[in-house]
Protein backbone atom coordinates (compact mmCIF):
# COMPACT_ATOMS: atom_id res chain seq x y z
CA UNK A 1 0.00 0.00 0.00
CA UNK A 2 1.02 3.35 -0.71
CA UNK A 3 0.94 6.73 1.20
CA UNK A 4 2.24 9.36 -1.44
CA UNK A 5 1.00 9.53 -4.51
CA UNK A 6 4.71 10.92 -5.78
CA UNK A 7 5.50 6.64 -5.31
CA UNK A 8 2.77 5.79 -8.12
CA UNK A 9 3.64 5.41 -11.66
CA UNK A 10 0.54 4.47 -13.97
CA UNK A 11 1.79 3.38 -17.54
CA UNK A 12 0.23 1.36 -20.11
CA UNK A 13 1.41 -0.66 -22.56
CA UNK A 14 1.20 -0.29 -26.29
CA UNK A 15 2.50 -1.15 -29.82
CA UNK A 16 0.43 -2.99 -32.72
CA UNK A 17 0.17 -6.83 -32.36
CA UNK A 18 3.32 -9.10 -32.06
CA UNK A 19 5.04 -6.57 -30.39
CA UNK A 20 5.37 -8.73 -27.45
CA UNK A 21 3.72 -6.43 -24.53
CA UNK A 22 1.95 -9.27 -22.89
CA UNK A 23 5.64 -11.01 -22.74
CA UNK A 24 7.16 -8.28 -21.39
CA UNK A 25 4.44 -7.67 -18.69
CA UNK A 26 5.79 -11.46 -17.58
CA UNK A 27 8.81 -10.42 -17.10
CA UNK A 28 8.18 -7.04 -15.17
CA UNK A 29 6.07 -9.54 -13.08
CA UNK A 30 8.59 -12.21 -12.97
CA UNK A 31 11.51 -9.47 -11.70
CA UNK A 32 9.57 -7.66 -9.15
CA UNK A 33 8.47 -11.57 -7.60
CA UNK A 34 5.02 -11.24 -8.14
CA UNK A 35 4.77 -14.28 -9.80
CA UNK A 36 7.44 -17.35 -9.85
CA UNK A 37 7.54 -18.36 -13.05
CA UNK A 38 7.39 -16.32 -16.40
CA UNK A 39 4.03 -17.78 -18.56
CA UNK A 40 4.00 -17.76 -21.95
CA UNK A 41 1.40 -16.49 -24.45
CA UNK A 42 1.61 -19.75 -26.83
CA UNK A 43 0.76 -22.15 -24.07
CA UNK A 44 -1.93 -19.63 -22.54
CA UNK A 45 -0.23 -19.22 -19.06
CA UNK A 46 0.34 -15.70 -19.16
CA UNK A 47 -1.59 -13.46 -16.00
CA UNK A 48 -2.88 -10.33 -18.02
CA UNK A 49 -4.45 -13.01 -20.93
CA UNK A 50 -6.23 -15.02 -19.05
CA UNK A 51 -9.80 -15.12 -20.55
CA UNK A 52 -10.99 -17.91 -22.55
CA UNK A 53 -11.37 -16.23 -25.79
CA UNK A 54 -7.90 -14.46 -25.24
CA UNK A 55 -5.91 -18.21 -24.71
CA UNK A 56 -7.74 -19.41 -27.64
CA UNK A 57 -6.16 -16.92 -29.88
CA UNK A 58 -3.43 -16.36 -27.74
CA UNK A 59 -3.52 -12.92 -28.10
CA UNK A 60 -5.11 -9.75 -26.03
CA UNK A 61 -8.37 -8.73 -26.49
CA UNK A 62 -9.67 -6.64 -23.11
CA UNK A 63 -7.00 -4.55 -21.29
CA UNK A 64 -5.76 -5.97 -18.06
CA UNK A 65 -4.64 -4.46 -15.44
CA UNK A 66 -1.43 -5.55 -12.99
CA UNK A 67 1.29 -3.84 -10.66
CA UNK A 68 4.70 -4.54 -9.61
CA UNK A 69 6.54 -2.67 -6.62
CA UNK A 70 10.06 -1.67 -7.79
CA UNK A 71 12.11 0.39 -5.24
CA UNK A 72 10.21 3.17 -4.16
CA UNK A 73 7.28 2.80 -6.54
CA UNK A 74 4.41 0.94 -6.86
CA UNK A 75 3.72 0.47 -10.63
CA UNK A 76 0.28 0.38 -12.37
CA UNK A 77 0.72 -1.34 -15.42
CA UNK A 78 -1.73 -1.29 -18.25
CA UNK A 79 -1.58 -4.43 -21.00
CA UNK A 80 -4.13 -3.54 -24.12
CA UNK A 81 -4.68 -5.25 -27.24
CA UNK A 82 -2.90 -4.46 -30.26
CA UNK A 83 -5.25 -4.49 -33.08
CA UNK A 84 -7.10 -1.71 -34.54
CA UNK A 85 -10.07 -2.90 -34.24
CA UNK A 86 -10.02 -3.38 -30.25
CA UNK A 87 -8.42 0.64 -29.86
CA UNK A 88 -11.15 1.66 -27.26
CA UNK A 89 -9.81 -0.68 -24.89
CA UNK A 90 -6.70 1.17 -25.61
CA UNK A 91 -8.31 4.90 -25.30
CA UNK A 92 -10.12 3.82 -22.09
CA UNK A 93 -6.59 3.15 -20.53
CA UNK A 94 -5.00 5.75 -21.69
CA UNK A 95 -7.16 8.36 -19.67
CA UNK A 96 -5.77 7.00 -16.07
CA UNK A 97 -2.29 6.16 -17.76
CA UNK A 98 0.56 8.94 -16.87
CA UNK A 99 3.15 6.96 -18.99
CA UNK A 100 2.89 5.35 -21.92
CA UNK A 101 5.14 2.59 -22.85
CA UNK A 102 5.11 1.80 -26.58
CA UNK A 103 6.85 -2.06 -27.69
CA UNK A 104 8.35 -1.95 -30.83
CA UNK A 105 8.84 -4.86 -32.96
CA UNK A 106 12.53 -4.69 -33.91
CA UNK A 107 12.18 -6.52 -37.08
CA UNK A 108 9.48 -4.40 -38.38
CA UNK A 109 9.98 -1.21 -36.51
CA UNK A 110 7.18 0.84 -37.05
CA UNK A 111 3.86 -0.46 -37.54
CA UNK A 112 0.23 0.52 -38.41
CA UNK A 113 -0.24 0.34 -35.13
CA UNK A 114 2.10 2.17 -33.63
CA UNK A 115 1.13 4.77 -36.12
CA UNK A 116 -2.52 4.42 -34.70
CA UNK A 117 -1.78 4.52 -30.81
CA UNK A 118 0.43 7.71 -31.35
CA UNK A 119 -2.35 9.70 -32.43
CA UNK A 120 -4.22 8.84 -29.22
CA UNK A 121 -0.52 9.27 -27.06
CA UNK A 122 -0.55 13.01 -28.77
CA UNK A 123 -4.26 13.09 -27.71
CA UNK A 124 -4.05 12.05 -24.38
CA UNK A 125 -0.36 14.64 -23.88
CA UNK A 126 0.80 11.31 -22.14
CA UNK A 127 4.60 10.86 -21.90
CA UNK A 128 6.27 8.17 -23.82
CA UNK A 129 8.57 5.85 -23.69
CA UNK A 130 10.24 3.11 -26.92
CA UNK A 131 11.21 -0.19 -26.18
CA UNK A 132 12.88 -2.05 -29.03
CA UNK A 133 11.77 -5.91 -28.38
CA UNK A 134 12.64 -9.03 -29.39
CA UNK A 135 16.34 -8.34 -30.32
CA UNK A 136 17.10 -11.63 -30.18
CA UNK A 137 15.31 -12.48 -33.37
CA UNK A 138 17.68 -13.37 -36.22
CA UNK A 139 15.62 -10.69 -37.96
CA UNK A 140 16.20 -8.35 -35.67
CA UNK A 141 17.08 -4.66 -36.78
CA UNK A 142 17.72 -2.29 -34.19
CA UNK A 143 19.02 0.31 -36.63
CA UNK A 144 16.39 0.24 -38.73
CA UNK A 145 13.85 0.39 -35.78
CA UNK A 146 15.45 3.40 -34.20
CA UNK A 147 15.70 5.09 -37.75
CA UNK A 148 11.91 5.07 -38.40
CA UNK A 149 11.29 5.76 -35.17
CA UNK A 150 13.35 9.56 -35.50
CA UNK A 151 11.69 10.04 -38.89
CA UNK A 152 8.18 9.07 -37.90
CA UNK A 153 8.37 11.09 -34.26
CA UNK A 154 11.32 14.18 -34.52
CA UNK A 155 14.79 14.10 -32.91
CA UNK A 156 13.10 13.98 -29.54
CA UNK A 157 13.94 10.09 -29.63
CA UNK A 158 16.44 9.43 -28.24
CA UNK A 159 18.49 6.22 -28.15
CA UNK A 160 19.14 5.25 -24.19
CA UNK A 161 20.11 1.80 -24.69
CA UNK A 162 21.49 0.11 -27.86
CA UNK A 163 22.06 -3.66 -28.20
CA UNK A 164 26.08 -4.39 -29.31
CA UNK A 165 25.30 -8.26 -30.75
CA UNK A 166 21.10 -7.77 -31.61
CA UNK A 167 20.15 -11.13 -33.85
CA UNK A 168 20.44 -14.86 -33.00
CA UNK A 169 23.29 -14.43 -30.09
CA UNK A 170 21.62 -11.05 -28.36
CA UNK A 171 23.33 -10.85 -24.30
CA UNK A 172 24.62 -7.43 -24.32
CA UNK A 173 23.20 -3.73 -24.45
CA UNK A 174 24.92 -0.63 -23.99
CA UNK A 175 23.54 1.94 -21.55
CA UNK A 176 24.29 5.62 -22.42
CA UNK A 177 22.70 7.41 -19.56
CA UNK A 178 24.49 5.20 -16.87
CA UNK A 179 27.28 4.54 -18.97
CA UNK A 180 27.42 0.65 -17.90
CA UNK A 181 27.12 -2.16 -20.23
CA UNK A 182 24.36 -5.30 -18.88
CA UNK A 183 25.81 -8.47 -20.22
CA UNK A 184 22.58 -10.98 -19.57
CA UNK A 185 23.07 -15.11 -18.99
CA UNK A 186 21.99 -17.80 -21.05
CA UNK A 187 18.48 -17.66 -19.49
CA UNK A 188 17.83 -13.66 -19.04
CA UNK A 189 16.95 -12.11 -15.76
CA UNK A 190 19.31 -10.29 -13.52
CA UNK A 191 22.87 -9.16 -16.02
CA UNK A 192 25.88 -8.37 -15.12
CA UNK A 193 27.82 -4.96 -15.06
CA UNK A 194 30.36 -4.48 -17.23
CA UNK A 195 32.65 -1.53 -18.70
CA UNK A 196 31.55 -0.47 -22.16
CA UNK A 197 33.79 -1.95 -24.52
CA UNK A 198 36.66 0.57 -26.31
CA UNK A 199 35.10 -0.34 -29.40
CA UNK A 200 31.69 0.59 -28.29
CA UNK A 201 33.13 4.02 -25.82
CA UNK A 202 32.75 6.46 -28.94
CA UNK A 203 28.99 5.85 -29.76
CA UNK A 204 28.22 5.50 -25.78
CA UNK A 205 29.43 9.23 -25.29
CA UNK A 206 28.29 10.48 -27.67
CA UNK A 207 24.60 9.31 -26.73
CA UNK A 208 25.52 10.49 -23.45
CA UNK A 209 26.39 14.14 -24.38
CA UNK A 210 22.75 14.14 -26.05
CA UNK A 211 20.91 12.98 -23.28
CA UNK A 212 22.92 15.91 -21.19
CA UNK A 213 21.63 18.23 -23.15
CA UNK A 214 18.00 16.96 -23.45
CA UNK A 215 18.23 17.10 -19.52
CA UNK A 216 19.53 21.19 -19.93
CA UNK A 217 17.34 22.04 -22.05
CA UNK A 218 14.38 21.65 -20.12
CA UNK A 219 15.70 23.52 -16.86
CA UNK A 220 17.21 27.07 -16.69
CA UNK A 221 19.00 26.93 -13.77
CA UNK A 222 20.66 23.03 -15.57
CA UNK A 223 21.44 24.88 -18.58
CA UNK A 224 23.39 27.40 -16.95
CA UNK A 225 25.32 24.61 -14.69
CA UNK A 226 25.96 22.48 -18.37
CA UNK A 227 27.81 25.74 -19.78
CA UNK A 228 29.99 26.31 -16.61
CA UNK A 229 30.75 22.64 -15.85
CA UNK A 230 30.22 20.81 -18.87
CA UNK A 231 28.48 18.10 -17.91
CA UNK A 232 25.64 17.18 -14.86
CA UNK A 233 25.01 15.14 -11.66
CA UNK A 234 22.93 12.02 -11.81
CA UNK A 235 20.72 13.76 -9.87
CA UNK A 236 20.66 16.81 -12.08
CA UNK A 237 20.35 14.73 -15.17
CA UNK A 238 17.09 12.79 -13.48
CA UNK A 239 15.68 16.01 -13.04
CA UNK A 240 15.97 17.44 -15.89
CA UNK A 241 15.36 14.09 -17.80
CA UNK A 242 11.83 14.06 -15.84
CA UNK A 243 10.78 17.47 -16.65
CA UNK A 244 11.55 16.75 -20.74
CA UNK A 245 9.50 13.33 -20.50
CA UNK A 246 6.73 14.98 -18.68
CA UNK A 247 6.33 17.59 -21.67
CA UNK A 248 6.78 15.34 -24.38
CA UNK A 249 10.11 16.65 -25.35
CA UNK A 250 11.99 13.76 -24.27
CA UNK A 251 11.12 10.64 -25.71
CA UNK A 252 13.63 7.52 -24.31
CA UNK A 253 14.25 4.37 -26.36
CA UNK A 254 15.48 0.83 -24.71
CA UNK A 255 16.13 -2.25 -25.38
CA UNK A 256 14.70 -5.74 -24.84
CA UNK A 257 14.11 -9.19 -25.55
CA UNK A 258 11.07 -10.82 -23.83
CA UNK A 259 11.01 -13.97 -24.60
CA UNK A 260 14.19 -13.97 -22.98
CA UNK A 261 13.43 -11.40 -20.12
CA UNK A 262 16.28 -9.45 -20.90
CA UNK A 263 16.19 -5.71 -20.25
CA UNK A 264 12.79 -4.98 -17.96
CA UNK A 265 14.32 -4.60 -14.87
CA UNK A 266 16.59 -1.56 -15.92
CA UNK A 267 13.37 -0.08 -17.76
CA UNK A 268 11.26 -0.60 -14.23
CA UNK A 269 13.93 1.44 -12.46
CA UNK A 270 13.85 3.94 -15.53
CA UNK A 271 9.90 4.01 -14.60
CA UNK A 272 10.82 4.59 -10.83
CA UNK A 273 13.43 7.09 -11.20
CA UNK A 274 12.33 9.52 -14.21
CA UNK A 275 8.66 8.61 -15.22
CA UNK A 276 6.15 11.51 -13.88
CA UNK A 277 3.75 10.46 -10.87
CA UNK A 278 0.37 11.35 -10.79
CA UNK A 279 1.15 14.21 -8.76
CA UNK A 280 3.54 15.16 -11.40
CA UNK A 281 1.11 15.24 -14.07
CA UNK A 282 -1.31 18.38 -15.07
CA UNK A 283 -4.23 18.41 -12.71
CA UNK A 284 -7.77 17.20 -14.18
CA UNK A 285 -9.63 19.78 -16.14
CA UNK A 286 -13.62 18.77 -15.12
CA UNK A 287 -16.62 19.09 -17.10
CA UNK A 288 -17.18 22.49 -15.44
CA UNK A 289 -13.54 24.02 -16.62
CA UNK A 290 -11.88 23.77 -13.10
CA UNK A 291 -8.93 21.73 -12.42
CA UNK A 292 -8.57 18.90 -10.20
CA UNK A 293 -5.27 18.44 -8.27
CA UNK A 294 -4.26 14.47 -7.42
CA UNK A 295 -4.59 15.42 -3.54
CA UNK A 296 -4.94 12.37 -1.36
CA UNK A 297 -6.06 15.00 1.72
CA UNK A 298 -9.23 16.32 0.23
CA UNK A 299 -12.56 15.14 -0.72
CA UNK A 300 -13.10 12.01 -2.72
CA UNK A 301 -13.66 11.72 -6.11
CA UNK A 302 -13.14 8.25 -8.36
CA UNK A 303 -13.78 8.12 -12.24
CA UNK A 304 -14.50 4.66 -13.71
CA UNK A 305 -12.89 4.12 -16.90
CA UNK A 306 -14.03 0.65 -17.35
CA UNK A 307 -16.80 -1.88 -16.61
CA UNK A 308 -17.39 -5.64 -17.25
CA UNK A 309 -19.33 -8.90 -16.04
CA UNK A 310 -17.28 -11.81 -15.11
CA UNK A 311 -19.20 -15.18 -14.82
CA UNK A 312 -19.38 -16.14 -10.78
CA UNK A 313 -18.87 -12.04 -9.70
CA UNK A 314 -20.98 -10.37 -12.11
CA UNK A 315 -19.73 -6.47 -12.23
CA UNK A 316 -15.98 -5.55 -12.44
CA UNK A 317 -15.50 -1.76 -12.04
CA UNK A 318 -12.05 -0.74 -12.68
CA UNK A 319 -11.32 3.14 -11.41
CA UNK A 320 -9.15 5.73 -10.68
CA UNK A 321 -8.78 7.61 -7.49
CA UNK A 322 -8.35 11.85 -8.75
CA UNK A 323 -8.37 12.96 -5.70
CA UNK A 324 -9.18 12.20 -1.80
CA UNK A 325 -8.53 8.65 -0.25
CA UNK A 326 -11.05 5.77 -0.57
CA UNK A 327 -11.58 3.31 2.14
CA UNK A 328 -13.71 0.22 2.04
CA UNK A 329 -17.15 0.70 2.62
CA UNK A 330 -17.45 4.25 1.97
CA UNK A 331 -20.11 4.99 -0.32
CA UNK A 332 -19.64 7.45 -2.84
CA UNK A 333 -22.58 9.10 -4.97
CA UNK A 334 -22.62 9.15 -8.67
CA UNK A 335 -22.64 12.89 -10.42
CA UNK A 336 -24.21 11.08 -13.85
CA UNK A 337 -27.24 9.10 -12.19
CA UNK A 338 -26.96 10.54 -8.52
CA UNK A 339 -27.68 7.19 -7.29
CA UNK A 340 -25.55 5.95 -4.50
CA UNK A 341 -22.79 3.11 -4.28
CA UNK A 342 -20.89 1.49 -1.42
CA UNK A 343 -17.47 0.17 -2.18
CA UNK A 344 -18.00 -2.54 0.37
CA UNK A 345 -14.06 -4.16 -1.07
CA UNK A 346 -11.21 -2.53 -2.84
CA UNK A 347 -9.01 -4.60 -4.87
CA UNK A 348 -5.41 -4.42 -6.54
CA UNK A 349 -5.21 -7.26 -9.69
CA UNK A 350 -2.79 -9.00 -11.41
CA UNK A 351 -4.99 -9.88 -14.24
CA UNK A 352 -7.80 -12.20 -12.57
CA UNK A 353 -6.63 -12.18 -9.30
CA UNK A 354 -7.55 -9.94 -6.41
CA UNK A 355 -6.01 -8.75 -3.48
CA UNK A 356 -8.13 -6.76 -1.03
CA UNK A 357 -7.03 -3.37 -0.19
CA UNK A 358 -8.22 -1.22 3.13
CA UNK A 359 -7.66 1.94 1.21
CA UNK A 360 -6.79 3.59 -2.30
CA UNK A 361 -5.16 6.79 -2.50
CA UNK A 362 -4.96 10.00 -5.33
CA UNK A 363 -3.45 8.66 -8.63
CA UNK A 364 -3.99 5.24 -7.69
CA UNK A 365 -6.05 2.51 -9.91
CA UNK A 366 -8.34 -0.18 -8.45
CA UNK A 367 -10.91 -2.49 -8.70
CA UNK A 368 -14.13 -2.83 -7.15
CA UNK A 369 -17.19 -5.76 -7.67
CA UNK A 370 -21.19 -5.56 -7.32
CA UNK A 371 -21.48 -1.80 -7.86
CA UNK A 372 -25.27 -1.37 -8.86
CA UNK A 373 -25.22 0.99 -11.44
CA UNK A 374 -21.42 3.00 -11.82
CA UNK A 375 -20.49 2.39 -15.73
CA UNK A 376 -17.95 3.65 -17.55
CA UNK A 377 -17.66 7.19 -18.13
CA UNK A 378 -19.10 7.58 -14.49
CA UNK A 379 -17.68 10.03 -11.87
CA UNK A 380 -18.21 9.39 -8.11
CA UNK A 381 -17.93 12.15 -5.40
CA UNK A 382 -17.88 11.91 -1.42
CA UNK A 383 -21.29 13.49 -0.10
CA UNK A 384 -21.33 17.34 -0.05
CA UNK A 385 -18.68 17.30 -3.40
CA UNK A 386 -19.87 17.96 -7.45
CA UNK A 387 -17.63 17.24 -9.42
CA UNK A 388 -17.27 15.79 -12.97
CA UNK A 389 -14.08 14.31 -14.84
CA UNK A 390 -14.44 14.86 -18.64
CA UNK A 391 -15.69 11.57 -20.17
CA UNK A 392 -13.38 9.40 -22.80
CA UNK A 393 -14.59 10.41 -26.05
CA UNK A 394 -14.77 6.85 -27.76
CA UNK A 395 -14.04 6.38 -32.00
CA UNK A 396 -16.93 5.71 -33.92
CA UNK A 397 -17.22 1.65 -34.28
CA UNK A 398 -16.46 0.43 -37.96
CA UNK A 399 -18.58 -3.05 -37.10
CA UNK A 400 -22.14 -2.69 -36.26
CA UNK A 401 -24.75 -5.23 -34.74
CA UNK A 402 -28.09 -5.65 -35.02
CA UNK A 403 -29.50 -5.04 -31.53
CA UNK A 404 -33.22 -4.96 -32.45
CA UNK A 405 -34.20 -8.35 -34.72
CA UNK A 406 -36.46 -7.02 -37.83
CA UNK A 407 -40.09 -7.65 -37.84
CA UNK A 408 -42.13 -9.87 -39.73
CA UNK A 409 -42.70 -7.18 -42.75
CA UNK A 410 -38.96 -7.26 -42.88
CA UNK A 411 -38.35 -10.57 -42.92
CA UNK A 412 -41.34 -11.38 -45.78
CA UNK A 413 -39.15 -9.01 -48.23
CA UNK A 414 -36.19 -10.98 -47.27
CA UNK A 415 -37.85 -13.74 -48.16
CA UNK A 416 -39.30 -12.84 -51.39
CA UNK A 417 -36.27 -11.05 -52.83
CA UNK A 418 -34.73 -14.60 -51.99
CA UNK A 419 -37.35 -16.35 -53.71
CA UNK A 420 -36.97 -13.73 -56.78
CA UNK A 421 -33.48 -14.97 -56.91
CA UNK A 422 -34.00 -18.80 -56.85
CA UNK A 423 -36.32 -18.51 -59.51
CA UNK A 424 -33.38 -16.65 -62.18
CA UNK A 425 -30.58 -19.36 -60.57
CA UNK A 426 -31.43 -22.45 -59.42
CA UNK A 427 -28.08 -23.40 -58.06
CA UNK A 428 -28.85 -20.78 -54.92
CA UNK A 429 -32.15 -22.82 -54.29
CA UNK A 430 -30.18 -26.06 -54.01
CA UNK A 431 -27.15 -24.33 -51.77
CA UNK A 432 -29.77 -22.37 -49.35
CA UNK A 433 -31.58 -26.14 -48.75
CA UNK A 434 -28.25 -27.22 -47.99
CA UNK A 435 -27.68 -24.83 -45.52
Amino acid sequence: MVSDPKNIRNIILLGHSGSGKTSFVENMLFEAKQIHRIGSVDDSTTVSDYLDIEKERHSSIYSSLMHVHWKNSKINIIDTPGSDDLVGECISSMKVADTAVMMINSKYGVEVGTELQWAYIEEFNLPAIFVINQLDHSQADYEKSLSQLKERFGNNVIAVQYPMNSGNGFDTIIDALRMVAYRFPDGGSKPEKIAIPDSEKDRANELHNQLVEAAAENSEGLMEKYFEEGTLTEEDLASGLTIGLSKQQFFPVFCASASKNMGSGRIMGFLNDIAPSPADRPAEILVDGTELPVDPTKSTTVFVYKTIVEPNVGNVTYFKVYSGTLKGGDELINADNDGHERFSHLYVTEGKTRTEEQKLIAGDLGVSVKLKDAHTNDTLNEKGTNRKIKPIIFPTPRHRMALVPPDKHDLEKVARALGNLHEEDPTLQSNTHRN
